[in-house]
């Protein structure tokens, strides 16, 4: 099966007003095979600077990206050579003297925007960030079982697209290894593989949690401090969200702690031990983890400017997302609910009142849509999201 990335077209306008453009995001989820499509379409060449040769290459990038003006030049894993980004600047500027100052750079990295926008302040003005997420609801076919398998396996392509739940959890175990032993050393000091493969787990367990490093850390026998310092860098590099909690307006007494989850379905399960479906369903995390699953395939498709939050008070008010939108001077207030006979508890409707949403959502696991009050409407995944996707 081969599926469409929606990601490209973002690419090809970036690339089409900017001289330069970030493609952000996870290992494996498809960005070198994009970009490669891209590269070859336009006639440029692809770079990677994983590889010893590829680097030596750029040894004097002034020299030898001269030579390559008038053609798309791709940078994967930029990330491993920050210092490129002080040159490239001069690189830029000099062809926008020259008439060529839009679609020059396509740069890979495998980490958040905000890490390689640190490195790429001197590019100010010359760069654009893409994000590319694993799949979301709206890439995979229409239906309940395409649903579950991307909640159950995870958007990465390579495991959602597995012959077998088997095949599949095989390629996330070893994804998951793969990424403690190789991968997170580049980005940081060195932090036992061991240690931060069990707050991972942890983090698993208690998906939709709020973030408490102490309790943590006293599991692990390491510093809260550590601990917010692991979780700082598994954020960075797109393995962990941390859902902030939304500060209304509101005389009431608001949680203030983050809320955490593992930001791929698939890889919770798999830290977890559940291969499949039936595994899940049986497991204590199964709501948490479609509330997991449900809040990463909204904000993935949310647009540019989309704020988020949880809303939650000590009394009992509580929203699983709070989303607004570009443009939208009041929230929309979405509760997440497994099952096909969804009820919003009395704190939800309590905290719709609070935000002064302009419209609710009961977010369940059916396909059905129907209303449940004035502004409150019971709604398949699949058809919020593409509700969303319209602003």
């Amino acid at each position: 099966m081969m599926i469409e990335r929606n990601i490209e077209r973002a690419i090809r306008q970036g690339l089409d007003r900017q001289a330069s453009v970030a493609l952000i995001g996870p290992r494996q989820v498809g960005k070198t095979t994009l970009a490669r499509a891209i590269c070859e379409k336009r006639g440029g060449i692809y770079l990677d600077l994983e590889s010893r040769r590829d680097r030596a290459k750029l040894a004097d990038p002034e020299i030898f990206l001269g030579r390559y003006t008038d053609r798309l030049v791709v940078l994967d894993e930029i990330h491993r050579v920050p210092e490129l980004f002080q040159p490239l600047r001069g690189i830029i500027d000099e062809g926008r003297r020259h008439g060529r100052g839009v679609g020059r750079f396509l740069f890979l990295g495998s980490a958040s925007m905000d890490l390689l926008k640190q490195s790429g302040e001197s590019l100010a003005g010359r760069i654009e960030y893409v994000a590319m997420n694993p799949l979301d609801c709206l890439e995979v076919p229409a239906g309940v079982d395409a649903l579950t398998q991307l909640w159950t396996r995870g958007g990465y392509p390579d495991s959602y697209l597995s012959k077998s739940d088997d095949d599949s959890f095989a390629y996330r175990t070893n994804f998951i290894r793969t990424y403690l032993e190789r991968d997170v050393p580049q980005f940081g000091p060195r932090i036992p593989a061991e240690a931060l493969e069990r707050l991972w787990t942890m983090l698993a367990h208690s998906q939709g949690g709020l973030l408490n490093a102490a309790k943590f850390g006293s599991s692990l026998s390491l510093t809260g401090r550590t601990i917010s310092n692991y979780i700082d860098l598994m954020t960075d590099l797109l393995m962990v969200r941390r859902l902030q909690p939304w500060l209304a307006n509101t005389k009431k007494r608001l949680v203030k702690s983050p809320r955490v989850y593992v930001r791929d379905s698939g890889l919770a399960h798999a830290l977890l031990g559940l291969a499949g479906f039936e595994q899940i369903s049986g497991h204590p995390v199964l709501g948490a983890s479609w509330e997991g699953f449900v809040i990463e395939n909204l904000l993935t498709v949310a647009p540019e400017r989309t704020a988020s939050g949880f809303y939650r008070t000590s009394a009992g008010a509580e929203v699983d997302l709070v989303l607004q939108l570009p443009g939208k001077t009041r929230p929309w207030a979405i509760e997440i609910k497994y099952g096909l006979s969804p009820k919003p508890s009395r704190g939800f409707h309590e905290a719709i009142k609070d935000l002064e949403a302009e419209r609710a959502f009961v977010v369940y696991s059916g396909e059905e849509c129907y209303p449940l009050g004035d502004i409150t409407e019971v709604i398949g995944l699949r058809d919020l999201a593409a509700k969303i996707r319209e602003f």
